[in-house]
C-alpha cells in the first residue's frame, strides 16, 4: 500500500516538472509583439552593435547541403549550404529570463546583421521556395542567430598536373565586406561544419576538410577572414572504363598487323589507319572537356604514349614492305645483270687496232703542217695527245658547264653523307617476317614497361 501511494506522487511530480520545463510563463513576455515593437523605437539600423567600443565578435557555422558540379573547365564548383551566423545586440535584449523568439526573415531588414561574402564567389542565389529561406531567432539577452540556405558557384583554381589521378582543394571564403578587424571580428563556432560525412559527388570522394582563421590585408584596411577548405579525391573509375581501357585495347588491335602477311598489304595498312584515327578521336574528346592550359596532364602523357605505339605500328608495316620489295628489286637487278653478262660473253669483241681510219682529213691539212708530229696522222678523238688550243678549248667549256650546273647545298650532302653511313651500319635483313617476329615481342614488352612506369609514378 505505501509503495503504491509513494509511486503515485512520483509519478504525478514528474508530470508537473515536465509540464512546468515545456511551457515556461514570464509576466515580460506576455506580449511578443509590444515587445518587438519597443526595442525597435529607438533602434538605429545604420550602426553595429557596440559602436565605437571594442569590436563585434561573430560566429559562425556551415552545413553542407549538397555538393551540385565540379567544373574543370571553368575552375569552379556549386555547392549548396546552410550558413548561421551568431551575436550579441545588446539593444534588443528583452528580459532577464532566458526565452528564444523564432522570426521569420523579414526582420533582419530591421536590425544590424553582418555584411558578410563569399570572397571566391562567381554567382550565388538564395531560396525562395515557398518563401525566402532566411530565419532569425532573438534570444532575450539579444543573442541573435540568423541563419539562410543559399546554393553558390565558388572559384576553385585546380592543378591538373596529375589529372585524372590528380586530388583537389576547394576552399570557401568568408569575410566581412566592409568591416575591418577594427569592427568586426568573425570566427568559427566549436562545430564549425557538418554534412559533409552525406555529401556525395559522383567523381570525387571528400577525404576530410579543415578550417583556418587569417588576416587579409587590403587596401582599405585589415580584414578577418574565415576559410573552408575541402580535400577532394577525384575517383579513377570513370576514367578506367571510358578512356584508358579503350586506348589499350586501340594499342593491342594494332598488334594484330603483326600476324597478317606481308603481302596482305590492303588489310594491314586499314588496319593500321583505322587505330591511328581511332586514337585521335579518343585523345579530342578527352581535351574537349578540360581548359586549354599550357602544361602537360597525366592523361596526355598516357595519350600520346598510345598514339605513338599504333603509329609505330603502321610504320613497322612500312619499314616491312619497303624491305620486301627492296630485296625483291636487287634480286631482279642481280638476275638481269647476270644474263646480260652471259650475252656479251657470245657477242664479237671490236679492237681499237681494226679500225681503219680515212686517211682524207691529214691529206687536207698535209700543206698546213708546219713540223712532223706523230698525232697528225691521226684524227683529234684518237691521238694519244691534243693539240694545246684543242685542250684549252675543251677544259673551259667544262668548266662554264661545271659552273651552270646548281651546286648541292653543303648541309644536303651531309645529310646525304651520315644516312649512307647509318645505311651502311644497319643489319641487312634477308627474311622480312623476322622483323613482325622481333616487333612481336618488342611492342607489348614495351607497353607494359610504360603501364608500369606510369602507374607507379602517378598512384603509388
Amino acid at each position: 500500500m505505501w509503495e503504491s501511494f509513494l509511486r503515485g506522487i512520483i509519478f504525478f511530480g514528474i508530470i508537473l516538472n515536465y509540464g512546468g520545463c515545456q511551457h515556461p510563463h514570464s509576466p515580460d513576455i506576455d506580449n511578443i509583439t509590444d515587445i518587438i515593437k519597443r526595442i525597435l523605437v529607438n533602434y538605429d539600423i545604420r550602426l553595429r552593435p557596440g559602436f565605437g567600443g571594442p569590436p563585434l565578435y561573430v560566429g559562425m557555422d556551415l552545413h553542407i547541403a549538397s555538393f551540385d558540379a565540379i567544373s574543370e573547365v571553368n575552375m569552379d564548383y556549386t555547392i549548396t549550404l546552410y550558413l548561421n551566423q551568431y551575436w550579441i545586440d545588446e539593444r534588443l535584449a528583452f528580459s532577464n529570463e532566458s526565452y528564444e523568439i523564432t522570426l521569420s526573415g523579414d526582420f533582419a531588414a530591421k536590425i544590424w546583421v553582418p555584411d558578410t561574402f563569399f570572397a571566391n564567389d562567381k554567382n550565388s542565389f538564395l531560396h525562395d521556395v515557398t518563401e525566402k529561406n532566411k530565419m532569425v531567432r532573438l534570444s532575450s539577452d539579444g543573442t541573435i542567430k540568423y541563419g539562410m540556405r543559399f546554393t553558390t558557384t565558388l572559384a576553385c583554381m585546380m592543378d591538373l598536373h596529375y589529372y585524372p589521378l590528380d586530388s583537389q582543394n576547394c576552399t570557401v571564403e568568408i569575410e566581412s565586406y566592409g568591416y575591418t578587424v577594427q569592427d568586426v571580428q568573425m570566427y568559427w563556432m566549436k562545430e564549425a561544419v557538418t554534412g559533409i560525412e552525406k555529401a556525395e559527388l559522383p567523381q570525387f570522394s571528400i577525404l576530410g576538410f579543415d578550417t583556418f582563421l587569417r588576416l587579409e590585408e587590403l587596401a582599405s584596411g585589415s580584414y578577418q577572414r574565415l576559410s573552408l577548405v575541402f580535400e577532394l579525391k577525384r575517383n579513377i573509375g570513370y576514367f578506367i572504363f571510358q578512356t584508358y581501357l579503350p586506348c589499350i585495347l586501340i594499342v593491342m588491335l594494332s598488334w594484330v598487323s603483326f600476324w597478317i602477311n606481308h603481302e596482305a598489304t590492303s588489310a594491314r595498312v586499314a588496319l593500321g589507319i583505322t587505330t591511328v584515327l581511332t586514337m585521335t578521336t579518343i585523345s579530342t574528346g578527352v581535351r574537349s572537356s578540360l581548359p586549354r592550359i599550357s602544361y602537360v596532364k597525366a592523361i596526355d602523357i598516357y595519350l600520346v604514349m598510345c598514339f605513338v605505339f599504333v603509329f609505330a605500328a603502321l610504320l613497322e608495316y612500312a619499314a616491312v614492305n619497303y624491305t620486301y620489295w627492296g630485296s625483291t628489286r636487287a634480286k631482279k637487278k642481280a638476275k638481269k645483270l647476270k644474263e646480260s653478262k652471259a650475252e656479251g660473253t657470245n657477242e664479237e669483241i671490236i679492237e681499237l687496232q681494226d679500225v681503219r681510219v680515212s686517211p682524207i682529213p691529214y691529206l687536207r691539212r698535209k700543206t698546213k703542217a708546219s713540223t712532223y708530229s706523230p698525232d697528225a696522222y691521226f684524227p683529234p678523238s684518237f691521238r694519244k695527245t691534243r693539240t694545246p688550243y684543242y685542250s684549252q678549248g675543251f677544259n673551259r667549256k667544262c668548266q662554264e658547264r661545271n659552273s651552270e650546273r646548281p651546286q648541292k647545298p653543303y648541309v644536303l650532302k651531309s645529310l646525304k653523307r651520315g644516312a649512307s653511313a647509318i645505311k651502311a651500319t644497319l643489319p641487312k635483313i634477308k627474311d622480312v617476317n623476322s622483323i613482325d617476329k622481333f616487333a612481336r615481342v618488342v611492342f607489348p614488352g614495351s607497353f607494359l614497361l610504360f603501364n608500369s612506369i606510369y602507374w607507379c609514378f602517378y598512384v603509388f
